[in-house]
């Protein structure tokens, strides 16, 4: 895929989703590669607009790379495992995600998912940082530049913008600063500014977007700097007004902070790093929520999660299974809030 240097993907709302389906069309249409499928696949389930206009192509592109048997020398061997699995399916039970909400949170049954590799997200960790590994894998790699949605520089510095393999939420991309710098998943005063400037330019022109963050040990995947920027039309619900950090009477479930300082947050994330502990970020334009929160690997998780990242603490969750979407009560979902959660 052509990567641009042009900020117009970022004009408006249309525009960054009309470059977004676009970029999804072009790599269908472009590559036989297992690894494209997937990734064109998890989008399209996200977003109904996307699978009324993918579902057939994708459909042709299941039928043709499955008549390879699933496998060829260019694919990797994780994608040649997820696609196995899809294949036992079969193209016709796949279907776009389900939703439902139970009391305040947000429920979803994304069945593509749950069949991500676990990469470092099945690694019990501690501490709060580890060097990059530039053997390891990290968004630098060449391969991944067909995943590229967008590369430029953008609010003073030189961004891409990789499309999210398994995303969880809509319109949804990776975008790391500097990518080739290899600046592990740690937070740097600098990276904190740049996101705050970032939000305030692009909420001038796209409504819905923000930021979601994993530090290391809460569940980020990948060892590299990147952060999750999504753009919705409905709130989550750590946004909504019944929580007391936002202004409502009732407490919500995790430990959780809200700033509309860039320089009170930095100072508040100054301390999580200086008492190593783990946190999740929420960011919108002139807004911050903050989770602290145990480390990943650090207790049992329940038998219908796969952990709790930024999504998650913020009051989305994707269960392992369709029974425990069915299933999951509200006083379930806000024990495990609370169960992952640390007051600092």
């Amino acid at each position: 895929m052509e990567v641009m240097t042009e900020i117009s993907h970022f004009d408006s709302a249309e525009a960054y989703q009309s470059a977004f389906f676009s970029g999804l069309r072009e790599m269908l249409q472009g590559y036989d590669e297992l690894g494209v499928f997937i990734l064109v696949l998890a989008n399209a389930m996200i977003d109904p607009d996307a699978w009324e206009s993918l579902s057939g192509p994708l459909q042709k592109k299941f039928d043709r790379l499955a008549s390879f048997h699933g496998s060829s020398l260019d694919d990797a061997n994780d994608d040649r495992q997820v696609f196995r699995q899809l294949m036992k399916l079969g193209f016709d039970s796949i279907q776009p995600i389900l939703l439902r909400h139970v009391g305040p949170w947000e429920l979803q049954f994304n069945p593509l998912r749950t069949l991500r590799p676990a990469r470092m997200t099945a690694a019990a960790l501690q501490g709060i940082s580890a060097p990059f590994n530039p053997d390891g894998f990290h968004f630098a790699k060449p391969f991944l530049r067909k995943e590229t949605l967008w590369r430029g520089p953008l609010a003073g510095r030189d961004v891409s913008l990789l499309y999210n393999k398994f995303p969880f939420t809509q319109l949804m991309g990776l975008l790391v600063p500097e990518a080739r710098d290899g600046q592990p998943q740690f937070l740097q005063h600098a990276d904190h500014a740049y996101i705050w400037r970032l939000l305030d330019q692009l909420g001038q022109s796209m409504p819905g977007v923000g930021l979601g963050y994993n530090s290391f040990g809460a569940y980020a995947s990948v060892n590299h700097l990147h952060f999750h920027l999504f753009m919705r039309e409905t709130a989550l619900p750590i946004a909504f007004d019944r929580w007391s950090h936002n202004g409502g009477n009732e407490p919500y479930p995790a430990s959780c902070s809200r700033f509309n300082s860039e320089s009170e947050a930095w100072r508040y994330i100054q301390d999580l790093h200086a008492r190593k502990i783990p946190y999740n970020l929420l960011l919108f334009p002139g807004l911050l929520y903050c989770l602290p929160r145990s480390a990943q690997g650090g207790r049992e998780l329940p038998v219908w999660s796969g952990g709790y990242g930024w999504y998650d603490m913020a009051g989305g969750c994707v269960p392992l299974s369709e029974q425990h979407f069915q299933q999951l009560d509200e006083q379930q979902l806000a024990a495990e809030l609370c169960a992952v959660s640390v007051t600092p």
